[in-house]
């Protein structure tokens, strides 16, 4: 079911969805924890953003299992990624909890909203480093045996 999308591996596809959506989702965030009044108008979106994130990060995983069935498996690659469902989950769950504190109509902050702007900070700022750190060891495995064994302007143009 995760294997191919019109012939194509869909791994390749989804990780674009991932590296994309999961930093949006940390940066709106980590702006989110530190404005309420912008959690309470705009952190919804925040959600919708880590939830589609955290889809696309299982997507991503189930895939890449898939795709590693046909090609081998990447070892670094495998042990970063592998994680990245789980970070991407954990600040859907974060920001989540931060919009419905936000959405409660205190206009002062409290100490729970405290605790939960910085536990919605940490997440974020590991999420971002975990996809960093995930799309970084995909890329290596997937081109730097094609940069290493290539030069620039080895190969005809057009």
């Amino acid at each position: 079911m995760f294997d191919t999308i019109a012939g194509l591996p869909l791994h390749p596809l989804v990780v674009h969805a991932v590296i994309v959506l999961v930093p949006l989702a940390a940066l709106g965030a980590l702006v989110v924890s530190v404005r309420p009044t912008w959690d309470r108008t705009y952190g919804w979106l925040v959600v919708l953003t880590a939830l589609v994130a955290t889809g696309s990060s299982v997507v991503a995983k189930l895939s890449g299992e898939q795709l590693a069935s046909r090609v081998g498996f990447p070892a670094d690659h495998e042990q970063i990624a592998t994680l990245m469902p789980l970070f991407s989950g954990l600040l859907l769950i974060a920001v989540s909890a931060l919009w419905w504190w936000d959405r409660k109509g205190e206009q002062t902050p409290d100490r729970m909203r405290t605790v939960l702007a910085v536990l919605t900070t940490l997440t974020a700022v590991f999420a971002l480093i975990w996809a960093i750190r995930a799309g970084h060891s995909g890329a290596t495995a997937v081109w730097k045996p094609i940069v290493d064994s290539t030069t620039p302007g080895s190969l005809p143009v057009g």
